[in-house]
């Protein structure tokens, strides 16, 4: 289970995060150092199953440890109550999740509910997911955020997440980037609300976002040290968010405009594209340099309009007004909301929409 945290300070932080080419091979390596062997149970997607998925299981399979493993649909609280009926049905003694976001949020939580240790092996590094202690799942027509017990090792096999379609990574950029008006927002809170805040969470974070705005065209698409760097960063914005024992250092008011979009628009697009989009027109709205945020996101080629997001105009402007509503004991620089006038000004000054 989660440790209650009270009067005091509770970090969970992976014990082994291995990175680099061909690191899946080091799959039973990782679980002898965690004092895991037996009981294994993989989930994964339909494609992540064929690209790293048989592989985990052929690992374990070959060196006797019994894996199981199942096909996860969707990130869903339907799959997650399926999963974890499988795993005790196998008698499993830990969780492995491998995928590119929704098989690991479904192992997550499943691992979290039955209180085993937990393995997150990324085949995509399209967001902070792979290492935070959050799962994105659907329950009853409405995506939630929900806290978990963060991955005890984190397996990132660059190899892999290079053959990945370059869109999840330079989406993985847009959640990284996301983090300085995450912190701005969280400092907003402290200073307004008298809410709890990390210096060194929040440090760590800029740090983290710092790294790709320095060197945005260090991130390309095929390249193996592109990935190292992105997920190295998403480890640090795990990280941070577990030093800080909540989600603040990496989610503010982009976050809930990337989720409002989710509720209003048919087709959303990738969460990590819609939360860069978002950290431009919260960055302009902070009074922060939002055309350097822009510019970032452009050369490393992540969509910066509606229109490259394949979103119309006018769902941009329906998330913003609703944005505030998504988690409303959060306070951000939304505040309690944006009027019709001042969320199409911020749009169309920022160029969002046209």
């Amino acid at each position: 289970m989660i440790p209650t945290q009270g009067k005091k300070k509770w970090m969970q932080l992976p014990r082994d995060v291995v990175v680099g080419p061909d690191v899946i091979y080091d799959i039973k390596d990782v679980c002898d150092d965690l004092k895991l062997r037996e009981g294994a149970f993989i989930v994964t997607g339909n494609n992540t199953k064929k690209i790293a998925g048989d592989v985990v299981f052929d690992l374990l399979d070959e060196c006797g440890y019994e894996p199981a493993i199942t096909v996860s649909k969707e990130a869903s609280m339907a799959e997650v109550k399926k999963a974890a009926a499988q795993a005790q049905e196998a008698n499993s003694k830990y969780l492995i999740g491998v995928g590119s976001g929704k098989s690991i949020d479904v192992a997550k939580l499943a691992a979290t509910q039955l209180d085993l240790p937990f393995i997150s092996v990324p085949t995509a590094a399209s967001h902070d997911g792979i290492v935070s202690s959050r799962a994105s799942i659907h329950d009853k027509g409405k995506k939630a955020s929900i806290e978990v017990n963060a991955p005890m090792a984190v397996i990132a096999d660059t190899h892999i997440i290079s053959s990945a379609p370059y869109r999840l990574l330079a989406a993985g950029c847009g959640d990284i980037i996301s983090n300085y008006t995450a912190v701005l927002d969280w400092e907003l809170a402290h200073r307004l609300r008298n809410e709890p805040f990390s210096e060194y969470a929040a440090a760590l974070s800029r740090m983290t976002a710092q790294i790709l705005m320095d060197s945005p065209e260090a991130i390309k698409p095929d390249l193996e040290s592109s990935v190292r760097i992105v997920v190295k960063a998403l480890v640090s914005s795990g990280v941070a968010m577990s030093i800080a024992g909540s989600s603040r250092p990496a989610s503010g008011s982009e976050h809930m405009f990337s989720h409002a979009l989710d509720m209003v628009v048919p087709n959303s697009a990738l969460h990590g594209e819609q939360c860069g989009v978002g950290t431009i027109m919260m960055m302009y709205l902070h009074g922060g340099d939002w055309k350097k945020i822009k510019e970032c996101l452009e050369i490393i080629g992540a969509p910066t309009t509606a229109k490259e997001l394949g979103i119309e105009d006018r769902y941009i402007l329906e998330a913003l007004l609703v944005a505030h509503e998504i988690r409303p004991e959060r306070y951000t620089i939304l505040g309690a909301g944006l009027t019709s006038e001042a969320a199409e000004k911020v749009a169309r000054l920022t160029k969002v929409i046209s």
